[in-house]
């Protein structure tokens, strides 16, 4: 079962004092087993997105800590900013990572929820999918009024809060309410406009969010409301669904924003949302300059966008995921206001493990260093699946340039789906030149273990089979990758572009290479290997990528050599 992952994105009400700032998110770094990965202060809004990660309990443990820090720390009464909000931890969601099921996310959530209304006497109103009712579901109802609103709301029995008192006392004067759920990825989400108009930046965000906008007699924001059949305000719908977004000014930068909640980026993604943004902002005469994350973002998110921007100028998406990332940070205009930084906004990157790609973060010269050393590994194995990934790197050169040939314009989406298969298959490599290291890591790990009583030395023994049927496996992959490489390289040779299809040739050269490089790896580890009929079957498979890639090459060769 993998392993469980939550992440909390506390909001506090308080982005201007950092001393403040750092000693309410110091709390969640002394709970272990928990990564404080993003603290996002903002002036004008005054209010931090902090963003933390781990299983749940100790997720649940530190945002505690963190409400009742800022509890201490944050008085409500003196509070003043642009950004909706009623409480010293404005929001707390819980949201799903991996191994957990939205539903068990939300017990989590209404467990701290439970704890914090016992323990802090914080009022609590739990929301999405902790929600104790359907209206409650919605953030800004629960939020509607704000912190001002509080002493009427409390009194309400329709708004009694889920959890802690219902009642304005002195102690909730000073920490106002606190909104907790659990909710689906949420990328907040700010456009920058080239005006310092609160009222135009609202209309185009009334534009663009789903709620969209309430029709009104006469002024559009200051008329009465028209009223349907039922005495409801009569609304006309906004262009995009899953989006939610005001317009304000903010001070800080001079301009007015949109901000966005990017609520189920599944259904409007950040390019639809910035794409439709630029639209009706051009409509009102207006100009978008450009973008700004708050928090964190799935590196997904700008992949998709990286690729529905090369798509409409027709460029090959079978591109590096850097290239990738660079186009959509440009494209979006992230770095319009500062320096982006996807080592430190993009989740999947915050998440890495130093060690997880030893070998391939090395440049060259490091990488032959690191090889020609005293130690074992990284050795043939690790070599062959990185020559094998040169190999593949090379045909979808020449897919790329084939793309991009002048007078090949409407081949260029034919070349493209190439080139994405081969930077598939050359991730696919890279991850296996890493991998064939750590398998020799888990025997060496597997043969360490005690053996000084007779169970000790059974699983001892199991354990080294397992890790070397792992290290059997790891080149027995990089062989087929290889192999499957091929037929980008054939592709090549034989549709790409003339000027390089010696290119191709190496290519496949690098693949052979890689192939055989990785058969006698799998070769040599199947000796002495006591489980029979794993060994035979394995050395059948092998012996068969052989063949084929030595046929390959041979193809991919005469082609070659024919057209020179």
């Amino acid at each position: 079962m993998d392993r469980q992952l939550i992440e909390c994105v506390p909001n506090i009400s308080e982005g201007r004092d950092r001393a403040k700032i750092d000693a309410i998110t110091a709390v969640v770094e002394t709970v272990e087993g928990v990564r404080l990965l993003d603290v996002d202060p903002g002036k004008a809004t005054n209010r931090t997105v902090i963003t933390m990660v781990g299983e749940p309990g100790p997720v649940c443990e530190a945002a505690f800590r963190l409400i009742k820090k800022a509890q201490e720390l944050i008085d409500m009464r003196n509070h003043k900013g642009e950004h909706p909000r009623f409480g010293a931890t404005d929001v707390c969601p819980l949201v799903p990572i991996s191994g957990i099921s939205m539903e068990e996310t939300a017990a989590f959530a209404r467990t701290l929820a439970k704890r914090v209304g016992d323990e802090l006497a914080i009022p609590i109103y739990c929301y999405e999918a902790a929600a104790s009712e359907e209206k409650r579901r919605n953030l800004a109802n629960n939020r509607s009024g704000e912190y001002e609103g509080l002493p009427k709301k409390l009194k309400e029995p329709a708004w009694k809060p889920d959890f802690g008192p219902a009642e304005f006392t002195e102690s909730v004067a000073k920490s106002g309410a606190t909104a907790i759920g659990a909710r689906n990825f949420l990328v907040a989400y700010n456009v920058n406009l080239n005006s310092t108009s609160t009222r135009r930046a609202n209309a185009i965000a009334f534009d663009i969010r789903e709620a969209g906008r309430v029709l009104r007699d006469g002024d559009p924001l200051t008329g009465k409301p028209l009223l349907d059949t039922t005495g409801e305000p009569k609304k006309a719908p906004g262009k995009l669904k899953a989006v939610k977004g005001i317009g304000w000014y903010i001070e800080e930068y001079g301009i007015a924003q949109l901000s966005l909640n990017l609520t189920d980026i599944t259904i409007t993604p950040v390019h639809i949302a910035f794409d439709e943004a630029c639209k009706s902002a051009a409509e009102r005469g207006i100009r978008v300059t450009g973008s700004e994350l708050v928090g964190l973002i799935p590196k997904q998110a700008l992949l998709d966008a990286a690729d529905f921007y090369l798509a409409r100028q027709e460029r090959s998406l079978g591109i590096s995921e850097r290239e990738k990332i660079k186009i959509a940070v440009k494209s979006l205009g992230l770095d319009d206001l500062a320096p982006f930084d996807p080592q430190k906004k993009v989740i999947e990157y915050m998440l890495e493990e130093p060690n997880a790609e030893r070998l391939v973060r090395m440049d060259l010269k490091r990488f032959s260093e690191e090889t020609a050393g005293e130690a074992p590994a990284p050795g043939g194995g690790s070599v062959a699946a990185y020559v094998g990934a040169l190999g593949v790197a090379l045909g979808t050169m020449v897919a790329n340039l084939s793309a991009h040939k002048r007078g090949w314009d409407e081949r260029w989406e034919e070349f493209s789906q190439w080139a994405v298969k081969g930077e598939v298959l050359r991730n696919e490599l890279l991850y296996l030149v890493d991998e064939d290291t750590r398998s020799f890591d888990r025997i060496i790990a597997a043969m360490g273990l005690p053996k000084s009583s007779e169970e000790d030395k059974a699983t001892r023994k199991k354990a080294i089979l397992e890790a070397t049927k792992g290290a059997i496996n790891t080149p027995l992959r990089t062989m087929q990758v290889c192999v499957d490489s091929m037929e980008l390289m054939m592709a090549m040779a034989e549709k790409g572009l003339q000027a390089s299809v010696s290119d191709a040739g190496v290519g496949a050269l690098c693949a052979r290479t890689g192939a055989i490089g990785a058969y006698l790896n799998v070769k040599i580890n199947c000796v002495g290997l006591e489980d029979e009929a794993f060994r035979t079957d394995v050395l059948k498979k092998a012996e068969a990528l052989k063949i084929e890639a030595e046929q390959l090459e041979g193809k991919v060769m005469a082609m070659t050599l024919e057209k020179i």
